[in-house]
C-alpha cells in the first residue's frame, strides 16, 4: 500500500477541495491504519501479542492529514500510540506487525513491540514509552533541522495527559525562545488513561497552554482530516519562513480504551456513539461518494485490497523468527563510539 507521503499531491485546488488521489490515499491509508489497529486488538486478545497494546482507533485523521500537509524529509515522533504513524508513512506495515509479535523482522527488529516503533528511513523517530518524554526529542529534531539548515520541521505528538508533565513546558519554552521549526500536537481524545480532562485541569482548551510561551496555538476538529491538513499546513509555513513554533490541539476520540486491558467503563455508550457518528474514516468515505469522485463499487475494491493486506501482514509475522537470544546484546551500543566492547 503506498503511503500518503508517496502518493500525495495535495496541495489545495482551493481552501476545502483536494484531488481525487488526495481523498483516495486518505481513505485507504485511514482504512488500512483503522484495520490494522482491528485484529492487532483481535491477537491480543488471543495472546498472540502480549505486553502493552494502545490502539489509535478513532484518531486516524490527525495523522493522514498531517503527512499530507507536510513535505519528504520532515520528522516525526511521538507516545506509545504509535502503529498508525509510520503506516501513514510509508513503512511496511508487515514489519510493524511482526515487531508487534516480537519477531526479528519486526520494524525494531523484535525488541520494542507495540510502544517502542522506530523507522529511521521513513523519518519516524518513535514510539515513546515515557508520558511526554518525546516532547523534549520533538524539540531536539527541530533544533537539529534549523541547526543544519535543512528547511525541514519536526512535528510532535503527544497525548492530553502528556502536558501535565514538566517536560512540555520546557520544550514549549526552549522551542519558541529559539524559533525551533517545530509543530507540537496534543491529540486530545478526552482522557489521561481513565482520567478526564476536566478532572485534571482548569484549563480544558489545550490549546490555551501555549499562551504562556506566546505560541501561535490553535485548536483543530481532529476528526476532520481535511482540517488537520490545513492547520499543520499553516503551522509548515510559519517554521519555514523561521517563523518559529506551532502548538496545535486536534480534539479526537479513541473508541477503545487506554490500552488492551482497559474497558473504559469510565465513558458512557452516548458518548461513544456520539464521536463514532462522525467517524474520520467514514466522513471521507461519504466525500468521496458526494463529490463523485468514485463509486461504491471502486472503494468497496480498496476495502478488499486493506483486508488482504491486513491477512498478508499477519501471516508475515506468524511465519517470522523470534530474534536470537544472543540478540540481547546488539544495538545497545552505537560502535564504534565504545570500541572497548571488543575486548
Amino acid at each position: 500500500m503506498a503511503s500518503v507521503k508517496e502518493k500525495k499531491k495535495s496541495k489545495a485546488t482551493s481552501k476545502n477541495e483536494f484531488s481525487k488521489e488526495t481523498y483516495m490515499t486518505w481513505y485507504e491509508t485511514m482504512l488500512m491504519m483503522r484495520k490494522f489497529e482491528e485484529k492487532a486488538g483481535q491477537l491480543y486478545g488471543q495472546q498472540k501479542i502480549k505486553g502493552f497494546c494502545h490502539l489509535y482507533i478513532g484518531q486516524e485523521a490527525c495523522v493522514a492529514g498531517a503527512v499530507s500537509a507536510l513535505e519528504e524529509g520532515d520528522k516525526y515522533i511521538t507516545a506509545y500510540r504509535d502503529h498508525a504513524h509510520p503506516i501513514a508513512l510509508g513503512t511496511d506495515p508487515k514489519k510493524i506487525m511482526a515487531e508487534l509479535f516480537a519477531k526479528e523482522t519486526g520494524i525494531s527488529k523484535g525488541k520494542g513491540g507495540s510502544m517502542h516503533i522506530f523507522d529511521k528511513e521513513h523519518h519516524f523517530f518513535g514510539g515513546h514509552g515515557i508520558v511526554g518524554g518525546q516532547v523534549p526529542l520533538g524539540a531536539g529534531l527541530a533544533f537539529a533541522e534549523k541547526y543544519n539548515n535543512t528547511g525541514k520541521l519536526s512535528i510532535t505528538y503527544m497525548g492530553d495527559g502528556a502536558v501535565r508533565q514538566g517536560a512540555f513546558h520546557e520544550a514549549l519554552n526552549m522551542a519558541m525562545t529559539m524559533k525551533l521549526p517545530a509543530i507540537f500536537v496534543i491529540e486530545n481524545n478526552g482522557y489521561a488513561m481513565g482520567t478526564s480532562v476536566q478532572r485534571t485541569s482548569n484549563v480544558t482548551g489545550l490549546d490555551q497552554l501555549g499562551s504562556a510561551y506566546e505560541m501561535p496555538s490553535e485548536s483543530v476538529d481532529g476528526m476532520s482530516v481535511i482540517d488537520v491538513h490545513h492547520a499543520v499546513a499553516r503551522a509548515a509555513e510559519r517554521a519555514r519562513k523561521g517563523d518559529g513554533p506551532t502548538l496545535l490541539e486536534m480534539r479526537t476520540y479513541r473508541y477503545k480504551g487506554h490500552s488492551m486491558s482497559d474497558p473504559a467503563k469510565y465513558r458512557t455508550k452516548e458518548e461513544v456513539e456520539s464521536y463514532k457518528a462522525k467517524d474520520p474514516v467514514e466522513m471521507v468515505r461519504k466525500e468521496i461518494l458526494t463529490k463523485k469522485l468514485a463509486t461504491e463499487n471502486e472503494l468497496t475494491t480498496i476495502d478488499q485490497k486493506v483486508k488482504e493486506e491486513v491477512s498478508l501482514c499477519v501471516k508475515f509475522a506468524e511465519e517470522s523468527a523470534y530474534p536470537a537470544p544472543e540478540n540481547a546484546y546488539t544495538d545497545v551500543y552505537a560502535d564504534p563510539a565504545y570500541p572497548f566492547l571488543e575486548d
